[in-house]
């Protein structure tokens, strides 16, 4: 975990198409979600663990920048690089990879660890969380991505 996550390679679905012959916007939240679930399964998280402990994770904040065009059956991989985390969230940082290597879009958003039986935030099971820990240690000697923390608005000339 010296690097991102980076998921297995995905494609570009013909339903996911707007009129313009291009991706849609919401489908780009489709796979950096689906990019995330493929690195829940390495942290311990996913249906298994909602089903064994009532816990799950929900998203709390998400900010999409669109970099670049998808046309259908382009191949994407998407990264996650973790920022920050305590013992009941985590801050992290994606990228939607094509297959040819340029970046499409970027992500930036803040997950919650979920009790469903309230439901609430709550703490991370000690497993869970040294493996958060352990990542957040090995991303930590990464680059800061330039696109964090980036703040919406016009620019006025």
């Amino acid at each position: 975990m010296t690097r991102p996550f980076v998921s297995k390679p995905m494609p570009v679905e013909e339903q996911w198409l707007d009129f313009n012959g291009h991706l849609n916007m919401a489908y780009y939240n489709v796979l950096f979600d689906r990019g995330v679930d493929q690195l829940g399964a390495v942290l311990g998280f996913g249906p298994e663990y909602r089903a064994r402990t009532g816990n799950t994770t929900f998203s709390a904040e998400f900010h999409l920048c669109y970099l670049r065009e998808l046309h259908l059956g382009d191949m994407v991989t998407v990264t996650f690089q973790l920022l920050d985390h305590d013992a009941k969230s985590f801050h992290f940082y994606q990228e939607l990879i094509h297959s040819d290597g340029w970046v499409s879009a970027t992500g930036e958003g803040v997950g919650l660890h979920i009790d469903q039986s309230r439901p609430r935030v709550a703490p991370m099971p000690g497993e869970i969380l040294a493996k958060f820990t352990a990542m957040s240690e090995a991303h930590s000697a990464l680059p800061h991505p330039a696109r964090v923390g980036r703040v919406m608005g016009i620019r006025h000339k």
